[in-house]
């Protein structure tokens, strides 16, 4: 689950030279500053509603709606048809394929997401590629540094595996969905079609087409009037 085709339909992507030479998919996040410098051609062909920062060095591409009160400081390069909603925050770093879609309150930076990807409400996604038709629910959070001091690792064959990245979010391949307000460790890597259910908090590996379920106790009660 570790190189780039086994996670991501690379055709989904207009920048899947990035992933050039990469034995491992996290090998390309340190790779995107470089390519945007490299492929950045400035230029803005949205349609903005209201008012909206952007930076001086990003490409937006026709058919997007920034809305107001988005900031995209850049650099960044983003797709066509994509939809930046009201109080979006890009930093620095971005990469947005075509159609997607990233919404209020939500932060990213050093990542790219391929076509038709989705950080909708109040995201934080920090390191990470989104591959195609990747949605997160709701105050989904993608952590991306450790808490002690270290670079991320992976499990490997059963042994911690150094990705040489202190900062490292995640990995989620193509159709996977995060539910609301779950929370991914550094160095989280999601299969395709695999689905993380509401609220859970999740480290490590999984696999393509697994659900991870969340069943905390919860207890039912009679409602009881008041005593005046």
């Amino acid at each position: 689950m570790f190189k780039p085709a086994d996670l991501f339909d690379l055709s989904q992507t207009e920048h899947a030279a990035i992933f050039d030479g990469c034995e491992f998919a996290w090998q390309a996040l340190e790779k995107i500053s470089a390519y945007i410098a490299a492929t950045l051609r400035p230029g803005l062909h949205n349609h903005c509603e209201g008012v909206a920062y952007v930076g001086e060095k990003v490409f937006i591409g026709e058919g997007t709606l920034v809305e107001a009160g988005a900031m995209i400081k850049g650099p960044a390069i983003i797709g066509r048809n994509c939809h930046i909603r009201h109080n979006a925050y890009l930093r620095e770093n971005v990469i947005l394929g075509d159609g997607c879609v990233v919404g209020n309150s939500s932060e990213l930076k050093d990542s790219l997401l391929f076509n038709k990807a989705g950080a909708p409400h109040f995201n934080y996604i920090g390191d990470s590629i989104l591959g195609h038709k990747v949605h997160l629910g709701a105050g989904v959070v993608l952590s991306n540094i450790k808490s002690l001091a270290g670079n991320v690792t992976v499990e490997r064959e059963g042994k911690p595996f150094d990705t040489g990245l202190r900062k490292f979010g995640a990995l989620l391949g193509d159709g996977a969905e995060v539910g609301c307000n779950s929370v991914l460790n550094p160095g989280s890597i999601i299969g395709r079609g695999a689905v993380i259910y509401p609220g859970v908090n999740w480290r490590g590996i999984l696999p393509a087409n697994m659900i991870v379920k969340n069943r905390a106790d919860q207890e039912v009660v009679m409602r009881r009037p008041r005593e005046t």
